[in-house]
């Protein structure tokens, strides 16, 4: 059987010692918030990850959710489990408190939502999807919108979607042909199909509120015709619902993975709608959507590998194969525990570098979402929402990407029994691929990165991650006991200059240079990024083990950790450099018959 424990200090190390999130009490709104506060809140929503949600995981994936009629149930506990999670507020940790939230920093959200994501993906998605329709609402909607809908979102009584995708679309929306006509004291009428809807139909909430996607009669051809309304599938009334609308489940898909999150085919027949927003602009609420769904994406590949390794560490410690190649480990065993081999070393440390790596780099996303939102200096706001567009494709997808790598090798670790069932471990494998697809696949997060995100503001978006390693560099690398670390990522980072510059010139004269070079400049960028995650991490473990505080263990760890990243994991970003360089022909000169 699995286990998961939450990393508590390991999230406590990012968030208090690496990003200071102390910082945040000086903003409008967070002034009765401190990182000890932060320390007490997700160490009781580990506590519910850990002994409600997880021990559903395994049971939910094998029942799966049921569909009859019209109707879906879910797996069995489920219920009472997200009862649970709703009364104690965690649905609206970080929402507005004039609804009904707690207000926290998004930086503490996204803390949880990986906890969340590592006990049970699967039911992470219900209140997740809820999420990102909250912001859409919370930032387009009417004000008799916002009432209706906010407080029984955030209470968790009733639960979001997002309606996007349609059988002959997915990533190209401006395909879609869900109608909206004019209806009655300014509603409209929705019809349509939307297929792939996450959390579309269940038994967990009294109502579920979808965001729909559709166009108008008058609406211009492709995304500029776009409109967003809010569709609920029962009518609000009073403080609670009246008649059902004209919305129902058509089927449930039968999925590799996340068995226990319903994903639906929903039928929209003359639905009753709400225009959120103005006409034919739905696309930027979308995207406020997108943002949000894309950032909990991120942080089920970072969740998911988390948990995996966890529990190949585990049996890695247990588990009796051979001797050492040096020599007997353990002479009173008939063989040693297969973490004295080189290779098992290597599969786990791959994934502590980098699952570490990925975690200060999701959060520093976090605290900047919170620094976007809150800071009253308008150029500080901008250069924080800056970062946040930029990083947002390269965390879904790098993430994600190594979500599955990952679960994959700590698999592997198991030999055999990994492939089993009842080790927990093929689940994860199965479970993470999704996250590389939906959401935006991550060749589409790619393309976000080097066709809009590179591009914006004539480089802007980038300057506000190139500055600040430029001037890291240049603060430290005169300190002799950060050379192993400063020297590695220097070199990392010209190299990632250079393929912004040659993907820059080369795609404006041809798009498809700009298009064959995209994902490995992503996973390149992100390499670079993780890099510079750890000498901050180094920084402080260096610091802290000098002045003798703390747990000397722990951050003799992280450095190890870090020196294993710059020897064998960060070498990858030379040869995604080299196939940044390599060109478009090599994709494309290819007759399509020849394939």
């Amino acid at each position: 059987m699995p286990k998961y424990d939450p990393p508590l200090k390991d999230i406590q190390f990012v968030l208090n010692e690496v990003l200071n999130v102390d910082q945040l009490s000086s903003l409008e709104g967070f002034e009765d918030f401190s990182g000890e506060l932060a320390e007490q809140i997700i160490e009781e929503g580990g506590k519910i990850c850990k002994d409600i949600l997880f021990p559903l995981n395994q049971s939910g994936d094998e029942e799966g959710c049921t569909f009859d009629n019209g109707e879906v149930k879910t797996p069995k506990g489920f219920k009472e489990a997200y009862d649970t999670f709703a009364e104690n507020g965690w649905g609206g940790l970080a929402c507005d408190p004039e609804y009904g939230g707690m207000g926290m920093p998004v930086a503490v959200n996204t803390v949880m939502q990986e906890m969340i994501c590592s006990a049970n993906m699967s039911f992470g998605m219900y209140p997740g999807l809820s999420q990102g329709c909250y912001e859409a609402l919370h930032q387009f909607g009417t004000d008799e919108q916002k009432q209706t809908y906010l407080p029984k979102l955030i209470e968790g009584v009733w639960s979001g979607t997002m309606c996007l995708t349609e059988p002959h679309c997915g990533t190209d929306l401006g395909l879609i042909k869900t109608k909206a006509e004019n209806g009655k004291d300014g509603a409209y009428k929705i019809t349509g199909t939307k297929i792939f809807i996450s959390a579309g139909e269940h038994d967990l909430t009294e109502n579920i509120v979808h965001l729909v996607l559709a166009r108008l009669p008058d609406a211009p051809e492709g995304v500029k015709g776009i409109s967003l309304f809010v569709v609920p599938k029962f009518m609000p009334e009073g403080n609670g619902v009246g008649e059902r609308n004209n919305v129902a489940c058509g089927s449930i898909e039968h999925k590799m993975g996340i068995h226990a999150n319903s994903t639906c085919v929903m039928n929209f027949d003359d639905a009753y709608g709400e225009l959120v927003g103005e006409p034919h602009k739905g696309l930027k609420a979308m995207f406020i959507m997108m943002n949000a769904a894309r950032l909990g994406v991120a942080m089920q590949g970072l969740g998911i590998a988390e948990v995996a390794y966890q529990n190949a560490v585990v049996y890695a410690k247990d588990r009796l194969q051979m001797r050492s190649l040096t020599g007997v480990k353990a002479p009173d065993k008939p063989a040693d525990p297969i973490i004295v081999h080189p290779d098992v070393r290597r599969m786990l440390l791959k994934s502590k570098s980098i699952i570490e790596g990925c975690r200060a780099l999701a959060y520093w996303t976090g605290l900047s979402l919170d620094l976007a939102e809150k800071e009253t200096d308008s150029k500080k706001a901008r250069q924080a929402d800056d970062l946040v567009a930029l990083l947002t494709p390269i965390i879904k997808a790098y993430q994600t990407d190594m979500g599955f790598e990952l679960a994959n090798d700590c698999l592997q670790c198991y030999g055999g029994h990994g492939y089993i069932r009842e080790w927990g471990m093929e689940q994860y494998v199965r479970d993470a691929r999704i996250a590389q697809i939906y959401e935006g696949t991550n060749g589409i997060q790619a393309l976000d990165l080097i066709g809009r995100k590179m591009a914006q503001g004539y480089g802007r978006l980038l300057r506000r991650f190139f500055h600040p390693v430029q001037e890291f560099i240049n603060e430290h690398q005169a300190n002799q006991d950060m050379q192993e670390f400063i020297f590695p990522l220097a070199k990392a980072f010209a190299k990632l200059q250079q393929s912004t510059a040659m993907v820059a010139q080369k795609g404006l004269k041809n798009p498809d240079e700009a298009g064959a070079a995209s994902v490995d400049y992503l996973r390149q960028f992100a390499l670079v990024a993780l890099a510079f995650m750890w000498c901050k991490m180094v920084l402080v473990a260096k610091a802290k083990l000098e002045s003798g505080e703390g747990d000397k263990d722990f951050y003799d760890a992280k450095i190890k950790t870090a020196q294993f990243y710059m020897a064998r994991v960060l070498p990858e970003s030379d040869a995604r450099f080299k196939m940044v360089l390599a060109g478009a022909d090599t994709l494309m000169v290819m007759d399509e018959a020849a394939f």
